[in-house]
């Protein structure tokens, strides 16, 4: 875990990969739940009979599900103990270059992008890649914006 209190201390990290999580299993109960909740319920993901003839030979993980753990598992990586709030800017981008097959594992590694002064505070932009154990190209390659205020 990398703890950072002030905005100087994440200046003079940037550019830098912070950490890397543990492996975590992404299972098909996961999937299923977050097809509930998405209401995406595309049998690429869900039917695990009819995903065996597809092109994948199972069920694969939603690519938003992938990002969605993306709060999670940085988490576990960066602590960002700046005074004020943090609040979620938005995403530059964003890509899935590869498709996670239900029972895989997955881990991110995290990186301190830029930060740059705003009236309110700083931005702060992360960098993150979602690795698949195995597997040489990654899940998901996603570029966030947080707003640290002061």
């Amino acid at each position: 875990m990398r703890t950072f209190s002030t905005f100087e201390e994440i200046e003079a990290a940037a550019g830098e990969e912070v950490g890397t999580t543990d492996w975590v299993e992404i299972t098909q109960e996961r999937v299923d739940q977050f097809a509930d909740a998405t209401g995406d319920h595309q049998w690429i993901h869900v039917d695990v009979e009819k995903a065996k003839d597809g092109p994948f030979g199972g069920t694969i993980v939603h690519g938003y599900l992938t990002l969605s753990l993306v709060p999670w598992l940085s988490a576990q990586v960066i602590d960002l103990q700046t005074s004020g709030a943090k609040l979620n800017y938005g995403v530059n981008k964003v890509r899935f270059p590869n498709p996670v097959r239900v029972g895989s594992k997955v881990r991110l590694v995290a990186s301190i992008g830029s930060i740059t002064e705003i009236p309110a505070g700083r931005q702060l932009t992360l960098k993150y890649v979602i690795e698949i154990d195995g597997q040489d190209k990654p899940a998901c390659v996603a570029e966030t914006v947080v707003l640290l205020l002061s």
